[in-house]
């Protein structure tokens, strides 16, 4: 004998209520990521030491914009090592880039022709450094690793060779103005207003357009991505690209922040980006991560310092405290990736 049919659900029945009828504070918290709350108040944890040990100097408005000005320039890099990360590759050459964007976009030569023509050749050096990357990994067929550390090693070399060991001052009013107070508008540095646009088309690009679904894409899983149809040696080309644009933009921010173009200059930022990209949550193995997540881990780190320098820190104690947290980050998400 057959069961009789399950009834209808009564057309009157309430169905649970959509996203959009909840109240939008309840909504929020239901959609908010929760490594991004933690980060948040990993940052207002900071604040409240930064507030407590040192109150007048910590929260002097001042500092303040020292701190989002010094997230500025590794912040602009950090955005751009997302992508990268984000579709299963690295860049070490980052800190080489913005140095050797910085010296050839400072020399006698160049400043001849003004703000425009620093701000240009910055930009061309360092797209010109991503495409000889992303050609090297896409078409030649090398482990982004040691493409990246060959770059980084000649990025470095030509830099000394062209300003040979000496500081490029700049001498184009209209580049050291943007550093001066009277820039600020509403007490924004102008440095942090382009890093604000940076994060902001990033952040765009990555979850709201084709490119950013195919970077995640191939970060997930490369061959799938290629049997879908996605072109994934032309879309490497593009990420790499994208990596030496965010340095060429950089490294003008650094010039405009210093005053001068070193071979010196972007020490250590591969380490720095890398790890603000860590700390965010982007898996270092691909298909997972977010703008987001990177840029708070940059404001993240740069407060430490901060308040490591305002409280008389030696410098060996600062890297201990990066050391662990970015051990802490991977635990994290080591544990997260097999729950």
């Amino acid at each position: 004998m057959t069961q009789p049919a399950t009834p209808a659900r009564p057309v009157t029945e309430k169905s649970p209520p959509a996203d959009g009828a909840r109240g939008p504070v309840r909504a929020l918290v239901a959609h908010a990521d929760l490594r991004t709350l933690s980060l948040l108040g990993v940052l207002g944890a900071l604040i409240v030491v930064g507030g407590v040990t040192q109150p007048d100097a910590f929260l002097d408005t001042d500092n303040v914009q020292l701190i989002l000005t010094q997230a500025s320039v590794i912040g602009v890099v950090t955005v751009g090592m997302t992508f990268v990360i984000i579709s299963g590759g690295i860049d070490l050459s980052v800190g080489a880039i913005v140095a050797l964007a910085s010296v050839w976009a400072t020399t006698v030569a160049t400043q001849e022709y003004g703000f425009a023509g620093i701000l240009f050749t910055a930009v061309v050096v360092g797209l010109g450094c991503g495409l000889v990357n992303g050609l090297l990994i896409a078409y030649g067929g090398m482990v982004p690793f040691i493409a990246t550390l060959a770059m980084l090693a000649s990025g470095r070399g030509l830099a000394l060779e062209i300003t040979d060991g000496k500081t490029q001052m700049v001498t184009v009013d209209g580049v050291l103005k943007l550093g001066e107070r009277d820039a600020y508008v509403l007490g924004v540095p102008p440095l942090v207003m382009v890093f604000a646009a940076v994060t902001a088309v990033g952040w765009l690009l990555l979850n709201r357009t084709t490119f950013g679904r195919r970077s995640v894409a191939v970060g997930g899983n490369a061959e799938a991505a290629r049997l879908a149809g996605i072109d994934v040696r032309r879309q490497r080309l593009y990420l790499y690209l994208l990596s030496g644009l965010c340095c060429g933009i950089a490294a003008f921010l650094l010039i405009v922040l210093a005053g001068s173009g070193q071979n010196t200059n972007g020490n250590l930022y591969e380490l720095d980006a890398i790890a603000a990209v860590i700390i965010g949550g982007t898996l270092l193995s691909g298909g997972r991560g977010t703008i987001t997540g990177s840029v708070l881990g940059v404001l993240i780190f740069t407060t430490i310092t901060n308040i490591f320098a305002l409280n008389n820190l030696e410098t060996a104690v600062q890297q201990i405290a990066k050391g662990a947290i970015i051990v802490a980050a991977v635990l994290v998400q080591r544990r997260t990736a097999t729950t």
